[in-house]
């Protein structure tokens, strides 16, 4: 594999020429949005999902991004030139340089594509619950943006605490989502996953997975992902991930019966067909 390369604003450059301006805003004040997407055989899974998350992510903040097909081509072309068979691929948007404001730039978005080889995860992964609350009714809620300062800390305090990955609330007290995941879990025989109204991402793994297995959206208190039977976080890069433990309290199955058919299920999908 030769140098890497990115898509910048239309066209392939080598990484180390890939040039953003130091007033862009998605550097100074984190306005922009992004998609992280699975390569997999060396091609983009779910790639149509992906690009229509990012779009209703745009929308929300009111950044006008190149259409779908322009998008497709950019990411086609990437893992063409990379060669990555393996890892993941990142569409990210920003409204472009500006000033030092918060005032939004008047000038075209920035946008980069670029893929990476990712190592796999671990089978299981232990989970801690952190006391910042997502807030379900911010301007940002359930949109997919490039601030993560907030994710940056809560994983933080999950590594410390020997975990791999930390669990918000929302400002009710119910449970909502991962720095990067989603999270099913079984309380009294059932698979259940919080609901987009509690605040939590509108994952794409998220939803093929309510797609393929009989849980349903249901709101719960974060206190009951340590009295779940089992649970499993989903993403992108992670697809079913078993937890082990919440809070350094194992939980009774890992991976359960529901973990184990939810993963097949996810296998089986890929195995007919990368973007569904």
């Amino acid at each position: 594999m030769g140098e890497a390369v990115v898509w910048l604003n239309g066209a392939i450059v080598p990484e180390s020429a890939a040039c953003v301006s130091v007033r862009d805003h998605g550097l100074l004040v984190g306005d922009g949005v992004f998609e992280s997407v699975r390569v997999t055989a060396g091609q983009a899974f779910a790639v149509g999902r992906h690009l229509a998350r990012l779009s209703r992510s745009a929308e929300a903040l009111g950044l006008e991004l190149p259409d779908a097909a322009a998008l497709r081509g950019a990411v086609s072309d990437v893992l063409a030139a990379t060669g990555i068979v393996e890892g993941r691929l990142r569409i990210t948007a920003t409204s472009g340089p500006g000033g030092f404001s918060s005032a939004r730039p008047v000038g075209p978005v920035t946008v980069v594509v670029a893929a990476e080889e990712a190592p796999p995860w671990s089978p299981l992964v232990a989970v801690v619950t952190v006391p910042w609350p997502r807030n379900e009714r911010g301007a940002t809620a359930g949109v997919k943006t490039t601030s993560y300062a907030e994710n940056v800390l809560a994983l933080q305090r999950a590594h410390a605490a020997g975990a791999g990955e930390a669990i918000f609330a929302n400002t009710r007290g119910e449970l909502c989502e991962g720095t990067g995941t989603n999270v099913f879990l079984v309380l009294k025989g059932r698979l259940v996953t919080p609901p987009l109204s509690v605040g939590c991402l509108a994952g794409v793994t998220r939803q093929l997975a309510l797609e393929i297995t009989d849980a349903a959206e249901e709101t719960v208190p974060l206190g009951a992902l340590a009295e779940a039977t089992e649970a499993f976080l989903t993403s992108t890069t992670r697809n079913v991930h078993p937890i082990s433990a919440v809070d350094g309290t194992a939980l009774p199955a890992c991976p359960g019966p529901a973990t184990v058919a939810a993963r097949q299920a996810f296998a089986s999908l890929m195995a007919e067909t990368l973007d569904p």
